[in-house]
């Protein structure tokens, strides 16, 4: 198992945050697989992950709602759904570095969980949910300001997401909406792939892969917009 305790003063540097009490960043960075099964609810990063996710989703709301005061709902919405995506958490958490402070179970260690998408994101979000816990909304707001500051000063202009996008380019061309349908899934259960068809009528169908069905949805619409040349490049 790689589990180690002797404590994460450089991270904690790295946040600009000393934690009171150090146990709650040490669950943070505890993926369920160092864990035995039936501690893994009271030992692992998914309670305080569920906890920072709300944080971090009321904190970038805050931030947008202020920046951009023209903004309208659908547009504040969008920029939201971008900026606490899983793409985005998992950016922050490696500008962060937190992948050599992870805590993960043997196979999770050998299988590179310490630099897939969808545990990164987890723990950023779950050491969100460990400052807010430990010293309250002030110092989780600060940190979050800090980390997603640059993106949210992108937001103003920044595109649609992928789905929005696709889905509003086939409307206006008279469509149905397109259709995501699930073509395959391997791994196990605590990792999973999945393989996502993105399906438009009149136009050949196109798939990507992610550690989540939302995230390979995403993926293949993206993907098709840049085929279809509706977006130039990837996504910011």
């Amino acid at each position: 198992m790689n589990h180690r305790s002797k404590g994460h003063g450089k991270l904690e540097a790295r946040l600009g945050y000393k934690f009171a009490d150090p146990e709650l960043l040490e669950k943070a960075l505890t993926h369920s697989s160092a864990i035995a099964p039936a501690r893994r609810i009271a030992q692992s990063y998914q309670r305080l992950e569920f906890l920072g996710d709300r944080v971090l989703g009321l904190v970038i709301a805050d931030l947008l709602y202020r920046k951009f005061p023209k903004a309208n709902e659908g547009e504040l919405s969008r920029s939201l759904n971008t900026l606490v995506r899983k793409e985005t958490c998992a950016m922050i958490a490696r500008q962060l570095q937190l992948g050599p402070d992870l805590i993960l179970g043997d196979s999770e260690a050998r299988t590179g969980g310490a630099d897939k998408d969808a545990i990164l994101g987890d723990v950023i979000e779950a050491v969100i949910g460990a400052v807010y816990m430990d010293g309250g909304l002030g110092p989780a707001f600060e940190i979050i300001e800090r980390l997603f500051g640059e993106h949210i000063g992108q937001s103003g202009t920044e595109r649609a997401d992928a789905k929005t996008t696709l889905q509003e380019w086939a409307q206006g061309r008279g469509l149905e909406p397109p259709a995501y349908v699930e073509i395959g899934r391997q791994g196990p259960d605590h990792a999973p792939e999945f393989t996502i068809a993105v399906k438009l009528n009149g136009y050949a169908e196109l798939t990507a892969t992610g550690p989540s069905k939302k995230l390979a949805e995403h993926k293949a619409a993206e993907a098709f917009l840049i085929r279809e040349k509706v977006w130039q490049g990837a996504a910011t």
